[in-house]
């Protein structure tokens, strides 16, 4: 089994639903919106990765899998993955994190989610989620708090250093929320990890290249476990 982590705060399942269709022909996937998005409650307490974590294990047990599964994550989605992989490592066989690296406290700013302006952008997108969001009314609410989470939240060597199992990486090469710079950092960091750099691609590099983006995924989901060996990294001299 996959399970299948959107992006955060505009995210959805509904962005990666191309590679998806691909993936379902081979693999059982469990596709979730995590709180607060679509259809799933924000609730009352403080965001946490912890809190993530739990809730993705929730779906699991819910739907009666309790063996390792894999985990594809995007974004906010791969740093849940992150978080299960460190806390609960019996949980996770592997993880495809899509533009997910280091990140320092202060990277995103408080305020920069506003659906004033996310409706200048795309209302008709908006008006949808409002739509089927149990608490529409808290939608901003959930914006605000979604981005003061992020711009007080950091992930290092304290995360990296505890995933043991195999981990695809991901970044596009244009990618401003994930700098190649972080991503590769993250790569030092994690045991058994190997890079995938997608040329001319922003943070949603599996829509702006997804050949090279899906070639990478498939290969490593449909890989066999015991291939998956660690990348040699290769420092300058």
């Amino acid at each position: 089994p996959i399970l299948i982590l959107h992006g955060g705060g505009v995210g959805t399942p509904y962005e990666l639903g191309r590679i998806l269709d691909e993936l379902k022909k081979s693999h059982k996937l469990i596709v979730m919106s995590t709180r607060g998005h679509g259809r799933s409650e924000i609730g009352h307490s403080p965001l946490t990765y912890k809190q993530k974590a739990d809730d993705a294990l929730a779906v699991l047990d819910d739907a009666k899998i309790s063996a390792p599964v894999q985990i594809l994550g995007f974004s906010d989605g791969a740093y849940t993955a992150y978080e299960i992989a460190a806390l609960y490592p019996e949980r996770v066989e592997r993880i495809t994190a899509i533009g997910a690296g280091t990140l320092k406290a202060g990277y995103f700013s408080a305020d920069s989610l506003k659906l004033s302006e996310l409706e200048k952008i795309d209302k008709q997108f908006i008006d949808a989620q409002k739509k089927i969001r149990p608490e529409s009314e808290r939608y901003q609410e959930f914006c605000d708090s979604y981005m003061e989470f992020w711009s007080k939240h950091s992930v290092g060597e304290e995360t990296f250093g505890k995933i043991k199992c195999p981990v695809l990486l991901i970044v596009g090469d244009e990618d401003d929320h994930a700098p190649i710079s972080t991503v590769l950092e993250a790569h030092k960091l994690i045991a058994n990890s190997r890079l995938c750099v997608v040329p001319k691609a922003w943070h949603t590099a599996f829509l702006d290249n997804y050949e090279v983006t899906s070639a990478a995924i498939f290969q490593f989901v449909n890989a066999k476990l015991k291939t998956l060996t660690p990348s040699r990294i290769v420092e300058a001299k």
